[in-house]
Formats: C-alpha cells, structure tokens, sequence
C-alpha cells in the first residue's frame, strides 16, 4: 500500500507538493523532505529557534515550529495567486533547526554564520524561520561572504534595527542592522526598509519607505520604489512580522500600532518577481502570544510566496543565483 502521511521523512522525490492531512503527520515546512543531504537543493529552509537578544516579550525560539505546523494548511493546495505547484520543478528541502548552544550564547554567531555557509557552499539558496531578528546579522555574513559584499537590503519591519551598538559581541536583536552597516555587509544606497513606525535618529542613508508612505501610495507604489532602489543587485531579504498591525500578528515580541495588514504585505511580495533575492528570512514569530495561529499563519503564507518568487523565476529561464 502507497504511503499516505508523514513523507517528510518517508519520500524519496523531492519534487511535487504531497496531499497529507492538514490535521496529521510530521510537520516539514509545507510537507518538504527533511533532509540533511543537500545533493540536488535548489532551496532550503532550516531554523533557527533562538530569543536571547530580544528587548522585550521572549518566545521566538519556538517560532520555527509554529510556522511549520502553520504551513500545513498552506501546502494544501496550489498557493494563490500563483495557481502552480511550486515544487513541481524546484528541489526545496527542510534541512530542520540549526543547533545552539544556548548556555554559551557568544558561540551563537558564528555557529548560525556556519550553518548557513554550510547550506550555501552547496549552491542551495536558504530561506530561514527565526528566531528573534538578530539571526539576520551572521546569516548576512555568511551570505555576503558567498555573493560579495555589500548586499542589497530589503527589510520589512516596524524598527530600523540601526540603534547605535559598537559592542562587537553584544546580541542585539535592534543593532544588528547598525553592526552590518559597519561591517560593510549592506549598501544603504540599495537598501531600503518597508513599513517602518519607531523613531530613530539616524537611519544610516537606508531608503524609508514608512508605514505611513505605504498606506498613502499603496503597494504597486512600493514595488516600483523597491524595483528603482535594489535594481538587479543581489538582495538579502528580511521579513519581521511585527512589521504588520498587530490586529495581524498580535504573537511577538514588540508589536507597534499602525502597520501593514497581511494582504498589503503579500501584494508587495508578490510583486518582487524581477528582483534578484539571493537570500531570505522570517522572524520574530512568538506563539505563545499569538490567536488562533494568525501570526503563524502569516509567516506561513510569507514563506509560501517568497518560494514561488524563486520558482516563477526558474519557470522564466533565470538560473537561481549559484546554479
């Protein structure tokens, strides 16, 4: 008899979407082989379940579980508006969580920076379920590393993340874009951040497009001013979902008032199809504040839509950055 459930771990083709219960069964994201043999991946996803650098409610460790049993629902069906099966041609593979050392927390740079350069040294691209934000920082790193330095930013968020922090070592998850900048890692004059509601003095040259600006122009405004601002450079892309109202994703840490509602974020998303994204992350997803999954659902259907960015790209004739 065919096996019906659990092919996360049971399946031996990677492509194609599998048909299991949204109810039952191992939870991959989006019911993906887990695997840690990268042969053939075109797109990986991992997590990174750490929340020692937050500033207020603790809890994202537990978010990349909760966006995979969220993507359940998601891997349903054909994802909307997209009407194919992403999978059908591109090798996405869970390559699970990335271990810390929690009790050692100055080993967790470079051990998140390692992980990553581990999955890209096999020419898979990674998109990443946090975690608090500062996991971005090394998974800049290691990509920059990979595609040369600086990279393009596109950062959706309620804060800058560029405070002032000149303590090399400090886990930050509000500096890490500060530390980057001075690393070398991002060029602000490509950069930009969507949906931003926190003050900050200094914005360190990186194009604002506010949560205001968003909401007055609307999201084929913000598509057109991203496509301008990143061109064809190869651009890290970075998603807190506080970066929506929390009457959206109420389950995380330092939620502010007034932001981008689900369907204004996936409408800019959607429309980043000539955009060169050669790298991903979803962060700040703390459950254990969240209704009704809502949060998880978001990230879900973020993550969802960032991998047929990758594969509608494929569909076109592009080769993924590294193929």
């Amino acid at each position: 008899m065919t096996n019906k459930i659990n092919d996360a771990i049971a399946c031996e083709n990677p492509y194609g979407m599998l048909r299991e219960p949204t109810f039952s069964g191992i939870l991959s994201f989006m019911r993906r082989n887990y695997s840690k043999d990268l042969t053939g991946a075109e797109l990986v996803i991992s997590g990174i379940p750490f929340d020692l650098a937050v500033t207020n409610r603790p809890g994202t460790r537990f978010g990349p579980q909760a966006i995979r049993l969220a993507s359940a629902e998601v891997a349903s069906l054909k994802p909307y508006p997209w009407g194919f099966d992403p999978f059908e041609n591109l090798s996405v593979t869970d390559f699970g969580d990335c271990y810390l050392d929690v009790h050692n927390p100055m080993t967790i740079h470079e051990t998140i920076a390692d992980h990553a350069r581990h999955i890209l040294a096999s020419g898979a691209r990674m998109l990443t379920l946090g975690g608090d934000h500062y996991i971005t920082y090394p998974l800049l790193k290691a990509h920059a590393e990979k595609f040369g330095e600086p990279l393009a930013l596109i950062h959706f968020d309620a804060h800058s993340d560029t405070w002032p922090d000149d303590s090399p070592n400090s886990l930050n998850h509000g500096s890490m874009f500060y530390k980057a900048m001075k690393d070398g890692l991002i060029d602000p004059k490509h950069s930009v951040q969507i949906g931003i509601r926190t003050w900050n003095d200094d914005f360190m040259g990186i194009h604002i497009l506010d949560a205001t600006w968003v909401h007055r122009h609307g999201t084929d405004a913000v598509i057109t001013e991203v496509e301008r601002i990143v061109g064809d450079r190869p651009a890290y892309f970075t998603f807190d979902i506080d970066c929506l109202d929390p009457a959206f994703a109420p389950g995380t840490g330092t939620p502010v008032c007034g932001g981008l509602s689900t369907a204004q974020a996936l409408a800019i998303i959607r429309g980043f199809t000539g955009i060169n994204l050669i790298g991903m992350d979803i962060v700040e997803v703390a459950p254990a504040y969240d209704h009704s999954q809502i949060t998880a659902l978001a990230a879900a259907h973020i993550a969802c839509d960032l991998i047929c960015l990758y594969a509608k790209r494929k569909l076109n004739g592009f080769d993924l950055p590294g193929h």
